[in-house]
């Protein structure tokens, strides 16, 4: 997804996706929350974008972020909502790892 806005890649998972199975939420800190059944959104993240999950962390007793990257860097970060759907917070690219660790 190198080079291509926010908008325009949420717009071409939304195309990805299909229409039909895939919700666009509206409010809250984040303009567009692409949001779609949890299996759909694995299913596409794994087989059309080859991205693996990287981290999660829990952000509330009914959520999970997760962050996923592909081997070219490129990043999709997740929130895994417990009703099963879940929603594209944020994308990107040029992903790198920090050289220590976080506890030191």
């Amino acid at each position: 997804m190198k080079g291509i806005s926010l908008i325009s890649a949420a717009g071409a998972v939304a195309l990805l996706l299909g229409q039909s199975t895939f919700a666009v939420a509206n409010g809250g800190p984040i303009a567009d929350v692409l949001c779609s059944a949890g299996a759909d959104m694995r299913d596409r993240l794994e087989t059309h974008y080859r991205a693996e999950r990287s981290w999660a962390g829990l952000r509330g007793p009914d959520e999970v972020m997760e962050l996923w990257q592909d081997a070219d860097g490129d990043w999709t970060l997740i929130i895994r909502h417990a009703s099963g759907n879940w929603c594209i917070v944020a994308m990107g690219d040029a992903l790198e790892p920090f050289s220590h660790s976080p506890h030191s």
